[in-house]
């Protein structure tokens, strides 16, 4: 009984305890704190170093039990939770206790978690990756006019002044976590359109691009011809080129302003299309017009440059082209684009 008594003794201290944090809390944000704030009582109320860190901006907060920024280097975090908005983690929170773990950190922690999410939320667009597909297409479309495309730049979060660049993209992989790798540490918003993905930021990286990702990035300052340039881009990807730059397209965007049914009629185009029902062939022409030169393409195909002379002397004859030529490896090399467009 004794032994009993307590443990229940001890319950009821760490209930009481579990109570007085979350009322404390409550208090924080009644009083609308900012995260500053919320870092330091929080810092307080652990007698120890806590953190913030916000995975969209990079930005860490931490503070002493003093109140004070903690200068010190960081201690291995003792405990740490997520920030989790819109069921998106957007942060972490932590403590660091040098001995163990008080029985009550976990409780701290959960509420400044919550606490932290709510304050980004009210003072500042989320910084969740994730945004309404609503705003993102009146940034981005063509028939928006320039107060809605401000207005719906500002409710994502973008200042005024730094052009938004655009990136359209296919991929089974979470669009938040695409977003954070080819910006990182800038305000990032994504959303899925019509099939495609939609990113949004004032600076995307085309080399993080992970691998499996076709993407295609505009360049335009304006983000309805960003996303244009864009949409276009995307259409050039393939396996071997899987992200590709509007700039690096020059005149070769034009071709995706041939109508698809003058493309189909062309008699170039026709025999890739018939060309195409022999994958290793299709593959071969490919690294041919990517190399321009046989023996490239061959250490691309990991064939012997034999194999592949027979193999390009058989695709001359099937495209009636002669590849050796330099106009005859250009012409098939657009006929090869031309009919990719077709499906993009």
């Amino acid at each position: 009984m004794e032994a009993l008594a307590v443990r229940l003794s001890q319950l009821d201290s760490e209930a009481g305890g579990a109570i007085r944090v979350v009322m404390y809390y409550d208090t924080l944000m009644r009083r609308r704190v900012d995260l500053s704030a919320l870092v330091r009582a929080s810092a307080g109320l652990g007698e120890c170093v806590a953190g913030i860190r916000l995975h969209g901006t990079g930005r860490v907060i931490r503070c002493g039990p003093d109140g004070r920024p903690a200068a010190a280097p960081p201690l291995p975090a003792s405990s740490a939770a997520p920030i989790v908005l819109d069921a998106e983690e957007i942060g972490t929170v932590w403590l660091e206790r040098p001995g163990p773990a008080n029985p009550l950190d976990e409780m701290v922690l959960d509420r400044l978690s919550i606490a932290a999410a709510a304050v980004l939320e009210r003072y500042g667009p989320a910084r969740t990756t994730m945004a309404d597909p609503a705003l993102i297409e009146l940034v981005i479309s063509a028939d928006s006019d320039e107060a809605a495309r401000e207005r719906a730049l500002r409710l994502l979060g973008f200042a005024a002044g730094p052009p938004v660049r655009v990136a359209a993209v296919r991929s089974l992989l979470p669009l938040d976590r695409i977003g954070g790798l080819v910006s990182p540490g800038r305000l990032v918003k994504a959303a899925p359109l019509a099939g495609v993905g939609v990113i949004l930021a004032t600076a995307i990286d085309p080399a993080r691009f992970p691998a499996g990702v076709r993407a295609g990035v505009g360049a335009a300052e304006s983000p309805c011809r960003s996303w244009r340039e864009a949409r276009t881009a995307l259409r050039f990807s393939t396996e071997r080129r899987p992200v590709v730059h509007h700039d690096d397209l020059g005149a070769l965007a034009l071709l995706a302003e041939i109508p698809r049914d003058t493309a189909r009629d062309n008699a170039d185009v026709a025999a890739i299309a018939r060309l195409a029902d022999t994958p290793e062939d299709l593959e071969t022409l490919d690294a041919y017009c990517a190399t321009g030169s046989l023996r490239r393409a061959a250490d691309l195909l990991h064939l012997h440059h034999s194999s592949v002379a027979r193999r390009l002397e058989h695709i001359a004859k099937t495209l009636g082209i002669e590849l050796t030529e330099p106009a005859g490896l250009a012409r098939a090399g657009l006929a090869l684009t031309a009919w990719r467009l077709l499906d993009g």
